[in-house]
């Protein structure tokens, strides 16, 4: 049955569209010419530009007939590549291909020595991949990658709508792949910012515990039990792992104190209880700090959690006094995971509690400090030894 080429092209124009490595998508398109034309092998060398050569990154057909995939490695002055690179398809051949029969043929042909001499050698480079046909993938003026193929199964020369189809596959394909290297390394530079940004974001919450000597540890513990109850209540809840809302609760940790900076450490390491004028400095510090990170457009969520995990479930806390449901989510996961470490640890005017005194006053709280399914989730970790 003869192929719709037109179809197919557009088929595979839809689905490079969607694939954003560019490994996975070199191997999509080798799969099809090879099931869809019937070759015997197919590969394609694509640019790597760090180092300036052509590695075969994937090759498909029949056993043994097969070029390995990444065996070859071409660099940038090879034969094969130059005569592309150099335009000298399109200056020999109207298509712009190198289709080895063909250009054969061109060599008997009155030529220049020069071109005659490149010709032959880009050639023998096919020759070496048992290629009879070499099409060029161009984005702009530059080679991103040399589509390579075999004889066809039944031994047949390749049509000219074959051909065609392999010509504009090319160039389709040219567009998809710089796609998908802008696209990773896109993710590449997001990840790098990421890093940088955490790496910042623990260099802060580290500056809050060095000022606030009776909280030393407490930034960490209260991100890593809050993370344990986040993905505990995405279980509970029957919910696919959500990572940006445990991301926002990691910073959301991290972070939840960082308005301390702006209290004075006379108020922060006093040795005692606090006085009501103290304490209403003390209660600043949630606004402060989302008065540090509210520029940052990104911890939208994660400030959310900073500015509200001082509020109690019955409506008693700090800022705003906000009750039950009103109380974001990620504020109420780390309210109680600050409570839990705070009784915990010892203060100049108390002892700490033993973690099974804790979660007595939890469970007390439960419904008034705290939101009972928070509450709950916190007594099913402690009881499971996971905190």
């Amino acid at each position: 049955m003869a192929i719709d080429y037109k179809k197919e092209l557009e088929a595979a124009a839809k689905s490079m569209i969607l694939v954003h490595e560019p490994d996975v998508l070199i191997r999509m398109v080798v799969r099809m010419i090879v099931q869809k034309v019937e070759v015997k092998h197919a590969g394609i060398l694509l640019h790597q530009k760090e180092q300036d050569t052509y590695i075969l990154t994937v090759s498909r057909g029949t056993a043994g007939l097969k070029i390995p995939a990444g065996f070859a490695r071409i660099d940038a002055d090879n034969a094969l590549i130059l005569f592309f690179k150099e335009h000298k398809d399109k200056e020999l051949f109207d298509d712009g291909m190198l289709v080895l029969e063909e250009a054969k043929k061109l060599l008997e042909k009155d030529i220049s020595a020069q071109l005659k001499e490149l010709l032959e050698q880009a050639l023998y480079q096919m020759e070496i991949f048992e290629s009879v046909a070499c099409i060029p993938s161009y984005f702009r003026d530059e080679l991103l990658a040399i589509l390579i193929l075999g004889s066809k199964e039944n031994g047949e020369k390749f049509a000219q709508d074959e051909l065609d189809f392999f010509a504009a596959l090319a160039s389709d394909v040219a567009m998809a792949i710089r796609n998908a290297q802008l696209f990773t390394e896109l993710e590449l530079e997001l990840d790098k910012k990421q890093k940088l940004f955490i790496h910042t974001t623990i260099a802060l919450s580290a500056a809050i515990d060095a000022k606030d000597h009776y909280t030393r540890g407490h930034t960490a513990r209260v991100t890593n039990l809050s993370l344990e109850i986040a993905k505990r209540f995405l279980q509970k809840n029957k919910k696919e792992l959500d990572i940006k809302f445990l991301e926002d609760v990691n910073i959301a940790g991290l972070l939840h104190d960082i308005g301390k900076i702006g209290i004075p450490e006379s108020i922060l390491n006093k040795q005692g209880p606090l006085n009501e004028e103290e304490k209403k400095c003390m209660h600043e510090h949630t606004l402060i700090g989302v008065t540090i990170l509210q520029p940052i457009r990104e911890l939208d969520q994660a400030i959310l959690g900073v500015k509200y995990h001082h509020e109690r479930y019955d409506g008693a806390g700090y800022p705003e006094g906000l009750k039950g449901e009103q109380i974001p989510l990620i504020a109420l996961i780390i309210s109680a995971a600050d409570a839990f470490d705070a009784m915990i640890t010892d203060r100049p005017y108390r002892r700490a509690l033993s973690k099974k005194e804790a979660m007595e006053e939890i469970k007390r709280g439960s419904g008034g400090q705290f939101d009972p399914e928070v509450a709950s989730l916190l007594l099913e970790l402690y009881q499971e030894g996971r905190i």
